[in-house]
């Protein structure tokens, strides 16, 4: 471990950095923060992420069944029909809250009732690495910290930003129209201000105060306690204000990264931060820094868009085009791969990758098949599509199939295949996974579009359901099969080589580990015609067929070696 001083000397330039003049008095609170945390952090078993890597993105209510908690619930689907093939479970906000399902937080360190218990967290921690949500940029308006505030409570001032007059918000870039500030009344009968980035229910803090960055680092390293292997920095690029800027990917920002960055290293080595910045590619991979110093894994929010956009247009180019500039990290960070989550398919991310004519084929197509679009202000004021509100497999599929359930799980599995072969570690949606449909009466009830992807499904329907046949044991037998195999091939591990083959522009050809023993040649075809791809052989590790050129059918995909291993 580093010592006390050596700490020190590598937290002392971001502390300086964050909080001139002040510097020594918060370097101090730090290291005694970090030291009150020692004795019970650096769990063993932090292992680095491999081949056998792989995440389950859920709510901690997404199954239910009568009489049980629902961490408890879920825990014993996962046990009963996934297994050890998902390495670590990635539970979305489990928390007290009062909006935006589970991201209107008023409590970071309490588990929501609702849902269960720290025990029921730490039971699910005995079958599953867990990833814990960190929602650091902001609290809910009926949290202590924001009431206290609102109360003038002394401990609590600094907490929140009302920006005065002299505070130039006219280039804030963020992904709502709603009013940027909301009036709250104070209890001795005045009406305050806030800084509210996503609604008025969820209330930006503000770490230019020393003591907000103490407290948000206390919750991170107690999230470690609790068994946390992976935290995600939920909307971290929002963090830190500064009048007449983008207030988005500040400096400081990233300086409070690099800040967590050194102490979970310090004191629980192999912890991964995982930042969530829904932005253009080109800024989203400023998160991992110089490599080593930031992010361990950012999330891969172009995957999503380019992936749809290849089925819908029957053409891989723009995403081959894209991954060619894609690799290997370094030896400590990678890129958290998915394609589906709890929020839509973000197209901020294809800005540079896209036309805005691809844009309206998505928008088209989601539009086509029952989903929804989300809207964000832009730095000129205007407004932009920001994301598309559906299921991913029902977008996967043309608005007039005649089988669009064999058709989802068909390209579905394509799409997967995808996300198990580029390089980083691969992250699955339990919809996705279990071959869910979109929940038009969860958004028509609550009028929130992203309902339309976060249904939670009745336990014992769902077991009655998978023995069934059709949709959700087609992904779901799929799926799990191709991450068996793939934990098998040291070529899928998230730090091998990718390079990009161009062999046909209906199939996206990905060459991992080339030129060693562990090389693997990942072909999907993302059309609806069988292609011919003569100059690929060797043997389909998902089949076990030996293959002598390759003619793949319609969205049919392989996984090929030399020889089997």
């Amino acid at each position: 471990m580093i010592a006390a001083a050596t700490l020190g000397a590598r937290l002392a330039p971001l502390v300086a950095e964050l909080y001139p003049g002040a510097e020594d008095e918060v370097l101090r609170a730090l290291l005694d923060l970090a030291e009150s945390w020692r004795p019970r952090l650096s769990p063993p078993g932090r292992m680095r992420p491999d081949e056998s890597t792989a995440y389950l993105i859920t709510y901690g209510d997404s199954f239910r069944r009568a009489g049980e908690t629902p961490l408890h619930t879920l825990a014993q689907v996962l046990r009963d029909h996934i297994g050890d093939v998902i390495s670590d479970v990635h539970l979305l906000p489990i928390y007290p809250w009062t909006s935006d399902d589970g991201f209107g937080v008023v409590d970071h360190r309490e588990v929501n009732p609702a849902l269960g218990s720290w025990e029921d967290v730490a039971d699910l921690g005995e079958s599953y690495d867990l990833a814990l949500d960190f929602v650091a940029n902001h609290l809910s308006s009926s949290s202590t910290w924001f009431r206290a505030w609102l109360a003038r409570d002394a401990r609590y001032e600094g907490y929140f930003l009302d920006p005065g007059p002299d505070f130039d918000v006219s280039h804030v870039v963020r992904p709502r129209t709603t009013p940027l500030v909301h009036e709250y009344p104070r209890p001795d009968g005045t009406v305050a201000r806030a800084w509210t980035t996503f609604g008025a229910d969820q209330v930006d803090v503000d770490p230019r105060t020393p003591a907000v960055l103490l407290d948000l680092t206390d919750i991170l390293l107690g999230y470690l306690e609790r068994g946390a292997t992976t935290v995600r920095l939920d909307a971290i690029g929002y963090l830190w204000k500064q009048s007449g800027t983008t207030c988005i990917h500040l400096r400081q920002t990233h300086t409070v990264i690099r800040i967590w960055r050194v102490l979970v290293d310090e004191l629980a080595p192999g912890t991964r931060l995982l930042t969530e910045t829904n932005v253009p590619h080109v800024d989203n991979i400023t998160y991992f820094g110089d490599g080593d110093d930031e992010a361990n894994m950012v999330y891969q929010f172009a995957l999503p868009p380019l992936v749809l956009h290849s089925f819908v247009t029957g053409r891989a180019t723009a995403l081959a085009d894209w991954a060619r500039r894609v690799g290997p990290v370094s030896e400590t960070a990678t890129w958290f791969n998915f394609l589906a989550s709890h929020d839509g398919i973000g197209l901020r991310p294809t800005e540079g990758l896209l036309t805005d004519a691809d844009r309206a084929l998505l928008v088209e197509r989601t539009l086509a098949r029952g989903g929804r679009v989300s809207m964000a202000k832009r730095a000129d004021g205007s407004e932009g599509v920001y994301e598309l509100n559906t299921n991913y497999l029902e977008a996967l599929v043309d608005p007039d199939d005649p089988d669009p359930d064999a058709s989802a799980v068909e390209r579905g599995l394509a799409a997967h295949a995808i996300l198990l072969s580029v390089v980083g570690v691969p992250a699955i949606y339990h919809h996705s996974l279990l071959g869910s449909t979109q929940d038009h009466q969860g958004v028509e009830e609550s009028d929130i579009a992203r309902r339309i992807n976060r249904e939670v499904l009745d336990a014992d329907r769902l077991s009655d359901e998978l023995r069934a046949g059709g949709r959700r044991s087609g992904m779901l037998d799929g799926i799990l099969s191709m991450l068996a195999v793939r934990r098998t091939a040291p070529g899928f591990s998230p730090f091998a080589t990718q390079e990009i083959e161009s062999l046909d522009d209906r199939v996206l050809v990905v060459r991992r580990a080339a030129g060693t023993d562990d090389e693997v040649v990942a072909a999907v075809n993302v059309s609806a015609d069988a292609v011919e791809l003569p100059s690929l052989s060797g043997t389909d590790l998902l089949t076990g067929v030996r293959h002598d050129g390759v003619t793949l059918r319609p969205f049919g995909y392989v996984w090929l070696v030399v020889s089997p291993s």
